[in-house]
């Protein structure tokens, strides 16, 4: 029960499952995986909601949004070429939680809070604690955009933005609005998807008349991830004027077929998102397992091409530290 002022997805958000052992139970998983479970979320901890829990079918240790979440002992082993690091997030820092890597746009790491804590997450190891802008460290950040006059578009991103409280991120959003030559806010979140529940009444209020053309880009790996609570969680967004896309990762054993791939668009499409990314992963340091070679990656995205229309087929990506923009997978790049 909702009590006092917290709303339902605070409540669902305090109650999301942090300990692997829960996570095996609920699942009538084997217990033999918890020790390595519990060595991996030493390193990162678990954290997933109880509603995307309730989308993973029982017993299959191989589900693919399972695999999203659990803890495993690889991530304890080192890889070569996997970083703290990977996308060069930290030289990039103009200021204290404020990147700036590509002309046009600045990225403000609005918090550290995530509702779920994906295991492939590029940002697993990022300093929050001192890039963090909170409170009145927004002010620099903000004063850094309003006098760069070739940044029209600022995205939020974390953590997770929406993990703030929607008079926190009113305020801010309020804020970024009053720069002149800011002409659109970007958000990229997966609280649509692992906790629908967030796209409510009172974010709508501050949401929709924002001045500002809108873009959200949620991240869906998985068809299986996409239910009705989700669909509805789009559909309130779109009707409040955004631009709805999407980025996913390709990840092994989780979407790397061509199959999974086209269900996913599919899936995607009649929720009212289109595709837009395919991420090559990002070689964080405890991610190496989900590691595919470049050549399948390619041959997949071929696959799709032949099987879909050109607007359900996501760009083939990776990011390179330092390079001015994301790069195109051509067919040309193999490993």
């Amino acid at each position: 029960m909702i009590t006092g002022t917290q709303t339902r997805w605070q409540t669902e958000l305090q109650q999301a499952v942090t300990d692997p052992a829960d996570l095996l139970s609920m699942l009538a998983l084997d217990p033999a995986l918890l020790d390595g479970a519990r060595a991996a979320a030493r390193l990162f901890p678990l954290r997933v909601p109880r509603g995307f829990v309730a989308r993973m079918r029982i017993g299959d240790p191989h589900d693919p949004l399972l695999r999203q979440v659990l803890p495993l002992n690889a991530e304890t082993a080192s890889a070569p070429g996997f970083t703290t690091d990977p996308v060069g997030d930290l030289p990039s820092a103009a200021r204290p939680g404020l990147l700036h890597k590509y002309h046009g746009r600045a990225l403000l790491v609005a918090t550290g809070a995530c509702a779920v804590h994906c295991r492939y997450c590029f940002r697993r190891h990022f300093p929050y604690g001192q890039e963090n802008p909170r409170g009145g460290r927004w002010r620099d950040a903000l004063d850094y955009i309003r006098a760069d006059t070739t940044i029209a578009e600022v995205i939020l991103s974390g953590g997770d933005p929406l993990s703030l409280t929607d008079r926190r991120l009113a305020e801010l959003a309020a804020a970024i609005a009053d720069i002149p030559h800011v002409r659109r806010l970007r958000i990229h979140t997966r609280q649509p998807v692992v906790l629908p529940s967030r796209i409510d009444d009172a974010f709508l209020d501050w949401f929709a008349p924002l001045p500002l053309r809108k873009v959200v880009v949620v991240h869906v790996n998985h068809a299986s991830e996409i239910d009705a609570p989700v669909a509805s969680a789009c559909d309130k967004l779109k009707s409040a004027g955004a631009t709805l896309l999407n980025q996913s990762v390709l990840l092994r054993g989780v979407n790397d077929s061509v199959n999974a791939l086209a269900a996913l668009s599919e899936s995607l499409f009649a929720a009212n998102v289109m595709p837009y990314y395919l991420h090559l992963l990002d070689r964080v340091a405890g991610a190496a397992h989900f590691d595919i070679p470049v050549s399948t990656a390619l041959q997949l995205h071929t696959e799709l091409q032949a099987r879909l229309p050109g607007y359900l087929v996501p760009k083939l990506v990776r990011e390179d530290a330092g390079a001015p923009s994301k790069t195109l997978v051509p067919a040309a790049v193999v490993e």
